[in-house]
């Protein structure tokens, strides 16, 4: 499938069969590998000259957006899929593949009536697509709210001994706690084990000997346990904190251990849901994104075409993609359809504005309307 395409019109002089059966023809000779579609433009409403100039200007700009929120869906469906480690399926509008629908598009005249004003319909695809761009941002931030809590939680049951949930690292067994007794839990660097376990009986008094065991060990730390008499359990905090050694505050409770695990499991199966909703969602909607788009190029063709050769409207709509070594042989073809003094105006047109300044957005000066659409 290809991803770029050219969607340009050329000026009729006699007949659009005609012109149409000359570019196929010197497609076929010049240029055989670059495929091309009629681009199918049914008579919309032309209006005044001044409403099409003034269209014109906002032409560009909101071609700019659709075509924003369409990659941007387009994004997140990728990013989605990567999460479950899938690949992104065929794209679509109502079950037609977009390359298909691009290359055989048909006008819509049920949502967009050709007889509408043009900045009616255009007014009419920026508000719907406004629409569901801001339905994406809703969506998006719940589901990546979602995904916050997961990867904090995730970050303390992973990270370093020093600042990680130790709950998942202790046992019932491994604390003591009574009327007198309790048990604390120190991170003690890696290196200076044997410190710890020559030391912490005398960093204060009433400590229990031999009570301290390793119960777990990183890159960086170790965490033991360690019984004393409560009454000197501050005395000991300072003593350790003196010697480099990380007391951390840990309360065991079977109650809290199990809330935590049935949170996290909840958040999970939260952030599956949501993601496949989502997924769902934006491949429903990059399909209405993709169809209205489609339509405002037609919009945008047709507008064009009208500054551009004048009324009655009189051009052939076609859609090609060439390949980047082809792209110089297919301009020169298009060129050659067109009207040689145009033709010859547009190339020499340095200076001042003069009719390019009628055609919004035309960075290229050619002699017929051409603008690029990039499904990717």
């Amino acid at each position: 499938m290809a991803t770029r395409y050219w969607v340009v019109s050329l000026p009729v002089q006699n007949s659009a069969s005609t012109l149409w059966n000359k570019l196929q023809e010197e497609i076929s000779k010049h240029s055989f590998d670059t495929p091309l579609y009629r681009f199918n433009i049914p008579n919309l409403r032309v209006g005044t000259l001044d409403s099409l100039l003034s269209l014109s200007d906002d032409l560009v700009k909101s071609n700019n957006f659709v075509e924003g929120v369409s990659h941007k869906i387009r994004r997140q469906i990728d990013d989605l899929e990567r999460v479950s480690g899938a690949v992104t399926s065929t794209l679509t509008v109502d079950g037609v593949p977009v390359d298909s629908y691009l290359t055989r598009f048909v006008w819509d005249e049920a949502r967009y009536p050709t007889m509408s004003p043009l900045k009616e319909t255009v007014d009419g695809i920026h508000g719907q697509v406004a629409k569901i761009e801001d339905d994406l941002k809703v969506r998006v931030s719940e589901y990546n709210n979602i995904r916050s809590q997961l990867n904090t939680i995730n970050r303390k049951q992973a990270g370093s001994l020093a600042v990680r949930d130790l709950s998942n690292l202790v046992k019932p067994e491994d604390i003591i706690t009574s009327e007198n007794l309790t048990t604390l839990l120190a991170i003690v660097p890696k290196y200076s084990q044997k410190d710890w376990l020559s030391s912490y009986e005398t960093l204060t008094n009433y400590v229990v000997p031999r009570s301290s065991n390793k119960l777990y060990e990183d890159n960086e730390y170790a965490l033991y346990n360690v019984t004393l008499f409560s009454r000197v359990a501050d005395n000991f905090r300072t003593s350790a904190r003196e010697k480099g050694f990380q007391i951390r505050d840990f309360e065991y409770s079977p109650e809290s251990h199990e809330s935590r695990k049935q949170e996290l499991e909840k958040l999970i199966e939260d952030q599956e849901r949501l993601r496949a909703s989502l997924l769902q969602w934006c491949y429903t909607s990059y399909g209405e994104v993709f169809s209205s788009w489609m339509h405002f190029c037609a919009v945008r063709v047709f507008t064009e075409s009208i500054l551009r050769y004048g009324l009655p409207p009189s051009f052939l709509a076609c859609v090609l993609a060439p390949s980047v070594k082809s792209e110089k042989k297919v301009r020169s073809i298009l060129e050659g359809l067109s009207d040689s003094t145009n033709s010859g105006y547009w190339k020499t047109e340095d200076d001042g504005v003069g009719m390019a300044g009628l055609v919004a957005g035309d960075a290229d000066a050619h002699p017929y309307v051409s603008f690029t659409i990039n499904l990717i």
